[in-house]
């Protein structure tokens, strides 16, 4: 009988003690054989899966923003050759979006382009394979880029997150353990790495009694990778989260953002099943931004993301996909999604864009 993931994650707390939550969700989401981004027996996409992102819920969001992609490069001199890396690509809708985008409406700058896929998960990239085929290429890793775009759509939210809490002995992280009938439960320890206390003390946070908030030090780390690897260009990440004053205030999050999805909706508890939900938590721009500066990162724009795609050119892009629909229903798909995108109050409207430029 193969060995579920929870029951090795039973075993390890049990042989060694309690874990970080950081490494159990990292477990959850990530294990090589039944971390929840891994599986291939699981839909995580579209309307028969987990959650659906928005380039799956309309064409435009894509399309539009190969429209901006496109302004980008003519803001980099217009090179003979340039690099949009995508990473965490999930199953191909925003790549094949943008490529059909750039070759029907600017194919100078789709002929300049290499559109290189980053990804973790086996499962997705086997998909984005059979998609895409030859139009992309495929790299686990970070790559190097001259000149050109690092994008990300719903990624930073899914790194693993450390979470602390304000308990009656202190400022303590919150551990995963085993309870008596083999369940896993909260305990608290001490804080893990010192990274925790400073990430505090930067950010002048001081937490109220009771109070958990999430830290996610690996978005930080991959700034540092990217910076690394970006010598002239734009990075551009799409996600949710809110500034650090707003995203910490134990009025409004006492117990923080962490939250577990399943069938598009919110699981009850996130470390029931290891592998079998989605788990996220909203990113801190003031952290994003304030790490990105310090790494050569300028910010040139941060808006909400319907505020972004009305500025980028959604409604020109409706325009012009309404001329060529050829159906009724393809009109009404088109629009429907268009509202979906910037419908005030929608779920457009929770999600921010921020675009930072590295120039060397």
């Amino acid at each position: 009988m193969p060995v579920s993931l929870a029951e090795r994650l039973t075993e390890l707390i049990r042989r060694e003690g309690a874990i970080t939550f950081h490494d159990w969700m990292k477990a959850a989401l990530y294990d090589h054989e039944h971390g929840y981004y891994q599986r291939s027996d699981r839909e995580r996409w579209g309307r028969e899966g987990d959650y659906r992102t928005s380039p799956e819920r309309s064409q435009l969001f894509a399309a539009t923003f190969a429209r901006y992609f496109a302004r980008l490069y003519e803001e980099l001199g217009r090179p003979a050759e340039w690099t949009i890396v995508e990473s965490g690509a999930g199953e191909g809708s925003f790549a094949a979006g943008v490529l059909q985008t750039l070759a029907q409406q600017f194919p100078d700058i789709f002929a300049a382009t290499k559109y290189v896929v980053c990804e973790v998960s086996g499962n997705a990239l086997r998909r984005v394979r059979e998609r895409l085929g030859e139009r992309v290429e495929f790299s686990s890793d970070l790559i190097p880029v001259d000149v050109g775009i690092y994008f990300s759509n719903e990624l930073f939210d899914a790194f693993p997150v450390h979470r602390v809490v304000m308990s009656e002995q202190g400022l303590s992280e919150l551990y995963v353990g085993v309870d008596s009938t083999g369940a896993f439960v909260w305990t608290t320890g001490p804080l893990s790495t010192p990274r925790l206390a400073e990430f505090l003390s930067t950010y002048s946070i001081e937490l109220a009694p009771g109070q958990v908030i999430e830290i996610n030090l690996e978005v930080e780390d991959w700034l540092v990778q990217v910076a690394s690897k970006l010598a002239n260009g734009f990075l551009v990440t799409v996600d949710y989260g809110a500034e650090a004053a707003e995203l910490y205030d134990a009025t409004h999050r006492p117990r923080g953002t962490l939250r577990g999805f399943s069938r598009h909706s919110f699981v009850d508890d996130v470390l029931v099943q290891p592998g079998e939900c989605d788990i996220t938590s909203s990113v801190n721009w003031t952290q994003v931004k304030t790490v990105g500066e310090k790494l050569g990162l300028k910010v040139v724009d941060f808006a909400s993301q319907d505020k972004f795609l009305l500025q980028a050119g959604l409604l020109d892009e409706l325009e012009q996909q309404l001329s060529r629909a050829e159906t009724e229903a393809e009109k009404a798909s088109l629009t429907t999604g268009a509202r979906e995108m910037i419908l005030p109050g929608g779920m457009a409207s929770s999600f921010q864009v921020l675009v930072q430029r590295r120039d060397v």
